[in-house]
C-alpha cells in the first residue's frame, strides 16, 4: 500500500511541476446525442466533467452525463417505437492532448457505470415497458480545444439490454435494445487555462 501511495504522489508531484497550464478545470458540455441502431431517434446530453491535469498533456477525470433519447427495441425481429428516456453515465477519463499551444486536439478513453433508462413502447396495439438497467461500459473520444473552448464525439459502447417481453396474445418473445450511442459535444472549461 505504501509503495503504491509513494508512486501516486511521486506522479502528481511530477506533473505539478513546472506546467504551463493548471491543473484544475470543470468541462460542461452541450450535445446532441445519438443512440444505435435502425428505429431509435436522437436527443440531446448534458455532461460535467471535473478533471486535473497530471502534466499539460494528460488529464484525468470523471464524466457525468446525461443524455436523452429514444432507444429502439426490436421484439421477434421486428422494430418497436420507443419514448425518450434519460440514460446516465459515470466515467472515468483519460484525455491526451497532442499539442501545447492554444489550438489543442485531443484523444481520449474511458470506463464506467452506465445507468440505462427504462423502455416503454408499443407493439401491435399492446403498451409494454422494460425496467432501467445498469450496466458497464466504455468511453472513446476525439476533439480538440481553442483556449477554454472545446469540441469533441464520444462514442459510448455500453452492451445491449435482452429480455422477454409477455406479448398480448399469451406469447413470450426475445427482445432486445441497443445501449451504445453517440455524442456530438460543445463545451468549455472552467479553470484550466495558461498560468499569467
Amino acid at each position: 500500500m505504501r509503495k503504491v501511495l509513494a508512486v501516486v504522489l511521486g506522479l502528481l508531484a511530477y506533473g505539478a511541476n513546472a506546467q504551463d497550464f493548471k491543473p484544475f478545470k470543470v468541462n460542461t458540455s452541450l450535445g446532441y446525442a445519438k443512440p444505435m441502431g435502425a428505429g431509435s431517434s436522437a436527443g440531446i446530453l448534458l455532461s460535467v466533467e471535473p478533471k486535473y491535469g497530471l502534466n499539460d498533456q494528460i488529464d484525468v477525470g470523471l464524466r457525468m452525463e446525461g443524455a436523452f433519447m429514444a432507444r429502439a427495441a426490436e421484439i421477434a425481429g421486428e422494430m418497436a417505437d420507443s419514448e425518450i428516456s434519460i440514460s446516465s453515465s459515470y466515467v472515468l477519463t483519460g484525455t491526451y492532448m497532442l499539442t501545447n499551444t492554444y489550438f489543442r486536439p485531443y484523444v481520449g478513453i474511458g470506463g464506467g457505470l452506465y445507468s440505462v433508462g427504462s423502455l416503454s413502447f408499443s407493439e401491435n396495439s399492446s403498451d409494454l415497458g422494460v425496467g432501467a438497467s445498469r450496466k458497464l461500459g466504455a468511453m472513446a473520444r476525439v476533439g480538440f480545444k481553442l483556449g477554454h473552448f472545446n469540441m469533441g464525439v464520444e462514442y459510448n459502447l455500453v452492451p445491449t439490454t435482452k429480455y422477454t417481453v409477455s406479448m398480448m396474445n399469451g406469447t413470450v418473445a426475445p427482445a432486445k435494445s441497443n445501449n451504445s450511442y453517440l455524442g456530438f459535444k460543445l463545451g468549455f472549461d472552467i479553470g484550466g487555462g495558461y498560468y499569467e
